[in-house]
């Protein structure tokens, strides 16, 4: 048993529990300098983690009717697509010095833009709703296909996007939607595509079954214990750390 792992897995799901966010953003980057994987399977790794830790909440929001299946539906029309073709790309191509070097350089700016979207989420719901103004209804739909697109790629290429950068999407376009929905339905959307990804990832080899088990081993008390301690610390402190571990990451990875 690799305890290191299962450590890691329960520090990482603890701040999964606390902030809702930071699963694939923490994970990814502590697979490639702790357990010194391939930038490619430590992305493959944390697609699997991503997804079975969030399946759980997945069905927990169904179950409280937090899942808004229409705004989900079409971020899917978007991102299956979109991941289906990078991952047959990669297949094409092979996993060449440029895609390692494109691989490592979309997580730096992933990791990166979660960094902001964590910090500035009260600011982005404002500006959201100044933007409603020219944002006719009826365009809405085209444009949620193409945000879950966008999702697709950099979830594919990175393992990052499909939670803080997803509900910051979902929230420039529908702002008026319930916070709880929002979260539940960017989780919703998550879960289907970081499993789509993950098989792609796992059938170019890129997946450490053993490390992931062990991962998984630790994360699930830590997103309980997480969910308890959330109440006793203040929110503006956890997203303040989460940040800075975020900004970190990035620039490590990035050079």
């Amino acid at each position: 048993m690799d305890w290191i792992a299962v450590i890691s897995g329960f520090g990482v799901g603890a701040i999964v529990g606390m902030t809702g966010v930071g699963g694939g953003s923490l994970m990814t980057p502590l697979l490639i300098s702790v357990f010194k994987l391939n930038p490619a399977v430590a992305i493959g790794t944390d697609l699997w983690f991503a997804a079975l830790t969030k399946i759980s909440g997945s069905v927990a929001h169904h179950r409280h009717g937090n899942v808004d299946y229409r705004i989900a539906g079409l971020l899917l029309a978007g991102s299956i697509p979109a991941t289906l073709a990078m991952i047959g790309l990669m297949h094409a191509t092979g996993i060449t010095k440029g895609w390692a070097s494109a691989l490592t350089l979309s997580l730096g700016i992933a990791l990166l833009l979660t960094a902001v979207t964590v910090a500035y989420k009260q600011a982005w719901h404002r500006v959201a709703l100044k933007l409603q103004r020219w944002l006719p209804e009826h365009r809405k739909p085209a444009l949620t296909v193409a945000a879950g697109a966008i999702l697709g790629v950099l979830v594919s290429l990175s393992s990052i996007g499909a939670g803080a950068i997803g509900a910051t999407l979902i929230l420039f376009l529908y702002p008026r939607l319930e916070a709880r929905r929002l979260v539940g339905t960017d989780i919703a959307h998550a879960v289907p595509l970081t499993l789509v990804a993950g098989i792609g990832h796992a059938s170019l080899g890129h997946v450490d079954w053993p490390l992931l088990a062990a991962l998984l081993m630790g994360s699930v008390p830590g997103i309980w214990i997480g969910a308890q301690l959330t109440r006793r610390m203040p929110d503006r402190l956890v997203r303040g750390l989460l940040c800075v571990s975020l900004v970190t990451a990035g620039l490590k990875v990035i050079h």
